[in-house]
């Protein structure tokens, strides 16, 4: 299983966790306005809307707040401006991270997160000083017990996904970020609907985390990131084995 699989796994949890706090419901707030801000109010011509929708009715976001989510990216209600940005740093064992962020002031969020890093082993580094590590892909997730690995992959593959792996839980299909939307419609059109679906950072380089106190370490900065509210997403290229990840619970 790839260390991006398994912190998918981990955040599914996560997130069952985050939902009964509300945390979650910030972040995919706040997902769907940039969306709909970037690319417009309809989701049947915003790609990254639409995946920002499916993202908030997984975690049952009521239908009213998506809409106003909607209204408000579109400047139909008055609302927040959140700037994109994202930082860059290495972490215990020198485990590197890629934090996506959505705020309305960078001068705190920036200050929040190198505070997160230096208390937690890391460091901050300059834009760039991870980035070559990584490369964006559109990632779909589907529950074994739900469906084949024929249905994923006749659906998919000829739709322009670029694989199709077996993370033991479940299927996680990458995509080009290009062919993304042309795969998320084929996956609709043939009835498959994904545990989760969105543009991400995979790592092309990974770094074995196989002791458990630096395995923890990394984790501990990784759910602290995660946690912050100006976060949206936290990406990370550690490698911790299934048996190291069993120690930890």
């Amino acid at each position: 299983m790839s260390g991006h699989s398994k912190w998918h796994n981990i955040q599914i949890r996560k997130g069952a966790q985050d939902a009964k706090r509300g945390k979650v419901f910030t972040k995919v707030t706040k997902e769907i306005v940039l969306a709909a801000r970037m690319g417009g109010g309809e989701p049947a011509n915003n790609t990254r809307l639409r995946t920002a929708i499916a993202a908030a009715k997984a975690v049952n976001l009521p239908k009213d707040k998506i809409d106003t989510a909607i209204k408000k990216g579109t400047g139909e209600l008055a609302a927040e401006i959140y700037d994109e940005i994202s930082y860059e740093g290495y972490g215990p064992g020198g485990v590197a991270l890629i934090v996506e962020c959505a705020t309305d002031n960078r001068n705190r969020t920036v200050a929040d997160i190198r505070y997160i890093f230096s208390r937690n082993g890391g460091n901050l580094g300059e834009n760039g000083s991870v980035g070559w590590m990584f490369e964006r892909k559109g990632v779909f997730f589907f529950p074994k017990e739900s469906f084949t690995e024929d249905q994923i992959m006749e659906a998919g593959l000829e739709a322009g996904a670029e694989d199709v792996l077996d993370d033991g839980e479940a299927w996680e299909v990458r995509s080009a970020p290009g062919d993304f939307a042309a795969v998320a419609d084929a996956f609709a059109a043939a009835g498959l609907e994904p545990e989760s679906a969105e543009l991400t950072m995979i790592a092309t380089t990974e770094v074995p985390v196989s002791d458990p106190g630096l395995a923890r370490k990394v984790m501990n900065l990784m759910e602290k990131l995660d946690d912050h509210d100006d976060v949206q997403k936290v990406h990370a290229n550690a490698d911790i084995s299934d048996e190291v990840l069993d120690q930890l619970g």
